[in-house]
């Protein structure tokens, strides 16, 4: 903290800065005691608010008398009588008793300004801070209603995949249930010997439009349905997906397809091709593995 010219000091006491520039310029700027007394001996002088009388010696041409160096308030001032020792040390103990209680009063002011500055400087700081928190909270609330958007509609797919198996099981149900029984043997025209074997006859292609596959879990179990021959090697992924275990429908982990023999893991874009084309028709065995992350 800046120390307190004596101008200062004396108007922070209370003077009139007249008076303490008076004070001053008579006692020679010899201190803040030296004007304190004079203000004291001077207090109810009315001739110590007017400004100090300006050097009459360079004008008259020669050195002022003693009565001009005292000036027009010297009579009055020695008719006062003088103090005594003890009378100037209690009015000096006065003085810096209240110069001190000036200092304090200063020194809490400017504590308090401070204190409120930095009380200032926090509830700053704690605005910033929860304004912060307020924009994480929304970035978070709208990130978590992103992913339910997002999982409602993924289950909501799988929805509907599965309601499409469980109408094409139906319908080929319908269609086959009850159409089961022996073929026909064709009529013999002459009789002869018995056939031969399909071994020594060129086989003749048939077209299949259904096709079972035999699904061999890791945990040892299997899984066997009948497939249209034309539809997806997805279907059948999706169809163990949904029967593997666990809750139907729930968070599983994603598998990969592959064919006993010859060995072959069967890709994304296998899952695209029908099961005709992939060479899974009338029957096939797959085996279910773990889909490692790419």
């Amino acid at each position: 903290m800046a120390e307190l010219t004596a101008l200062e000091s004396l108007i922070e006491m209370g003077f009139a800065r007249g008076r303490a520039e008076k004070a001053l310029a008579l006692t020679g700027n010899q201190g803040i005691e030296a004007a304190m007394d004079w203000l004291m001996e001077h207090e109810d002088d009315p001739e110590a608010d007017e400004p100090p009388p300006a050097p009459r010696g360079s004008a008259l041409g020669g050195e002022p008398g003693p009565e001009g160096r005292r000036g027009p308030g010297a009579a009055a001032g020695e008719r006062r009588p003088a103090l005594t020792e003890e009378e100037r040390q209690e009015q000096t103990k006065r003085m810096m008793e209240l110069v001190a209680q000036k200092q304090r009063e200063r020194e809490e002011r400017e504590e308090r300004e401070a204190l409120e500055r930095e009380k200032q400087r926090r509830r700053q700081g704690q605005e910033l801070t929860a304004a912060r928190q307020r924009l994480q909270e929304d970035e978070m609330r709208r990130a978590a209603e992103e992913r339910r958007r997002e999982k409602a509609e993924e289950l909501a797919a799988r929805s509907r995949v599965r309601e499409k198996i469980e109408r094409d099981k139906a319908e080929r149900a319908k269609k086959y249930g009850g159409n089961v029984g022996p073929q026909p043997s064709l009529p013999v025209t002459e009789p002869g010997p018995v056939p031969s074997s399909p071994s020594q006859e060129p086989p003749t292609k048939r077209e299949y439009d259904q096709c079972r596959i035999q699904v061999r879990l890791p945990d040892g179990t299997s899984l066997t349905q009948t497939f249209q021959a034309r539809e997806q090697l997805a279907a059948v992924r999706l169809y163990v997906e949904l029967h593997r275990g666990g809750e139907p429908g729930g968070a599983q982990d994603p598998v990969q397809l592959l064919s006993g023999f010859p060995r072959r893991a069967f890709s994304e874009a296998d899952m695209e091709r029908p099961l005709q084309e992939l060479g899974l028709v009338p029957s096939a065995v797959l085996i279910v593995a773990k889909k490692c992350p790419s």
